[in-house]
């Protein structure tokens, strides 16, 4: 089985939970475990909610969510068109050269849990606890950042469109 969708959604924090019933009911018309749907749900709200809050400026009024279940696996991204993450230059010897900085690609986000009671800073912690594999990259060309990550699918008893 595979299916894919993709949303381009306002920044503006109505389109979270837009996002998210999107997602549930796509998993559980495809039979998906609902404990693994929850934790495709959760991690979902915080990639989006981040691409609302921190995903541009006044003139970037959109964001991209794709969902994809290909067999086994499915794999969220969400691309906004704000800053990216911070690029890091450092200094490389290359033969016959003296060091030049390079442009490296920018370091993963610390996803180092908050304190408890703080109301932010979590997003990140979470995406990472939740899912299999996380990924966080700049759009290639353009400003942006691409928040990706993969879970390993469980199924129900009786799935329906597996047995098609």
């Amino acid at each position: 089985m595979s299916i894919w969708w993709s949303l381009h959604l306002r920044r503006e924090a109505a389109s979270v939970p837009l996002a998210r019933r999107l997602l549930l009911g796509t998993m559980e018309t495809a039979g998906v475990d609902p404990d693994v749907s929850h934790d495709l749900s959760v991690a979902l709200s915080e990639a989006c909610a981040n691409a609302v809050e921190h995903g541009g400026d006044a003139a970037t009024e959109d964001y991209r969510v794709t969902a994809f279940i290909n067999g086994d696996t499915c794999r969220i991204e969400v691309t906004d068109s704000g800053p990216g993450f911070r690029e890091r230059t450092r200094r490389t010897k290359r033969p016959g050269r003296s060091g030049t900085p390079d442009t490296v690609p920018p370091p993963p986000p610390m996803a180092a849990p908050a304190p408890a009671q703080a109301e932010h800073g979590r997003g990140l912690f979470l995406i990472e606890a939740l899912t299999d594999h996380v990924r966080y990259r700049n759009r290639t060309g353009r400003r942006g950042a691409v928040v990706s990550f993969d879970k390993i699918l469980k199924w129900k008893e009786e799935v329906p469109l597996m047995a098609s």
